[in-house]
């Protein structure tokens, strides 16, 4: 496990890192780790007041940033060039949906979901992009959750399986999809999703495991290096069946 005091994982050079959606939870704790090992973070968030205060909490940097937003969502990009580029890409910031029986999730529900979780990730990524190709080491990690993955949902053995919630799991599968589309188009890009698990917060009503648990999959996956893996689905125990 990576903390305050470690080295960057694997020995790899320091690097610049934003974060969506960081001033709390999964993104918080991910940005601790990294801030922790030395390497220069950005928090990520909508709101001003808390994203400052959490980056400064961490010794972090801050940057407003909307993924709903065109125009926020340029403007940071524009503000990480002045600032130098950017090296790790974490599309961390999520909703988790209308929460309601399949049979009454409607069109909006799923519209709704999917400006944040699918749309917004493309949005993010897709102005970002130059900046990542004029790394030496370019790296993208997109949170993803095991109720999107076909594998879990269908497995009796599983808690996902007797979890339904149509707009959230259909957004979290696209995200999947979307990651080896990129990984395909930019075979010089790290670009893989992960699974955090079950994890203690806002989303999940802070049940589940300790966020320093889920954060341990998105820090490793941030520091794969230009050698690493890319177009894959991992969670914590590794390489995981989507």
């Amino acid at each position: 496990m990576l903390d305050a005091a470690s080295p960057p994982p694997g020995g790899l050079p320091m690097t610049t890192t934003l974060i969506t959606g960081a001033n709390r939870g999964l993104g918080f704790e991910a940005a601790r780790r990294l801030t922790g090992a030395g390497h220069t973070v950005y928090i990520g968030a909508r709101d001003p007041e808390r994203g400052r205060a959490a980056a400064a909490r961490l010794g972090a940097r801050f940057v407003r940033l909307d993924v709903t937003d065109d125009g926020s969502v340029q403007a940071a990009a524009a503000s990480l060039r002045a600032s130098g580029g950017l090296d790790v890409l974490v599309n961390n910031a999520g909703t988790a949906g209308a929460r309601r029986p399949v049979g009454e999730t409607t069109a909006d529900d799923l519209a709704g979901t999917f400006e944040t979780n699918v749309f917004g990730v493309v949005r993010v990524t897709h102005a970002f992009l130059p900046l990542l190709k004029e790394s030496a080491a370019p790296v993208v990690v997109n949170v993803g959750s095991a109720l999107g993955s076909r594998a879990a949902c269908a497995d009796r053995s599983r808690p996902e399986f007797d979890v339904a919630y149509l707009d959230y799991s259909a957004s979290k599968s696209a995200l999947v999809m979307l990651t080896s589309q990129y990984a395909k188009a930019f075979p010089a890009i790290r670009f893989n999703a992960v699974d955090p698990g079950y994890t203690a917060t806002d989303l999940t009503g802070h049940q589940g495991a300790p966020v320093q648990e889920g954060a341990e999959v998105i820090v490793r996956m941030a520091a794969v290096g230009a050698d690493g893996p890319t177009g894959g689905w991992f969670d914590n125990a590794g390489p995981a069946a989507w």
